[in-house]
């Protein structure tokens, strides 16, 4: 494996709450940080983008009466929240990040900059891209998939609650089947909900396979790049 190999790391804000019904659960923060630390150990060079739905959901906000773009804003604040206690979790176990926010907030992080990011990159820092692609009605999947695409990474690690893409809900539905390997025309035209379409067409047309695992099984992330355990491929 080289050293130079790229990848980009998606989780859901969700993930970071454990136990709780909202906010943060900061044991679970730090376990993250430490699945995290098992890659980048490993010679890897880490992109992360963490949603904000432990927080506010854009979405939900905007049915419940709030403009859509205004509650979409709301929702990349979240994500800069769980940018910052990510990087404080994985500074506190010596590996190094910067923050790069898509909507300027210059006295907690940098503002993107691809050039500025490759280069923390190359000097092996962890960069977390936060407040998704900056523009309302984008979800942080497609953040992850452009951000990916702009970092010419080598895969998207969909990191989440389930072992990978099922036909059906497998928390609901007992019988669910795991497709170990599928097509992203597949994933398309099935409505499987892993990711939204944009998400899942951006990564296509940048012919950059997207693996989905479950955050909740110790070393998965680094095991499913390795081909072990439970994953699913989109390809």
């Amino acid at each position: 494996m080289s050293s130079k190999d790229r990848i980009l790391v998606k989780i859901s804000g969700e993930a970071l709450m454990g136990e709780e019904q909202f906010g943060l659960n900061f044991q679970k923060v730090n376990y993250i940080a430490n699945e995290i630390k098992s890659i980048y150990s490993s010679n890897y060079q880490i992109c992360l983008i963490i949603g904000g739905g432990n927080i506010f959901r854009g979405i939900q906000g905007s049915s419940e009466g709030i403009d859509r773009s205004t509650s979409d804003y709301m929702g990349m604040l979240a994500t800069v929240i769980n940018a910052l206690s990510m990087q404080s979790a994985l500074e506190s176990i010596q590996v190094p990040t910067r923050v790069q926010t898509a909507i300027s907030m210059s006295q907690i992080a940098e503002p993107y900059i691809k050039r500025r990011a490759i280069r923390h990159l190359e000097k092996n820092r962890i960069v977390i891209f936060a407040a998704g692609t900056g523009n309302p009605y984008f979800s942080t999947d497609t953040a992850a998939a452009l951000r990916a695409s702009e970092m010419n990474c080598s895969k998207i690690i969909k990191a989440t609650k389930v072992d990978g893409v099922y036909d059906k809900d497998p928390i609901e539905n007992n019988d669910a089947k795991l497709y170990k390997n599928i097509s992203y025309i597949d994933v398309l035209n099935k409505e499987l909900k892993v990711m939204d379409s944009t998400a899942i067409s951006l990564a296509k047309d940048s012919k950059i396979p997207i693996i989905v695992t479950n955050l909740n099984v110790k070393n998965c992330i680094l095991n499913a790049i390795n081909g072990v355990g439970n994953f699913s491929k989109i390809s």
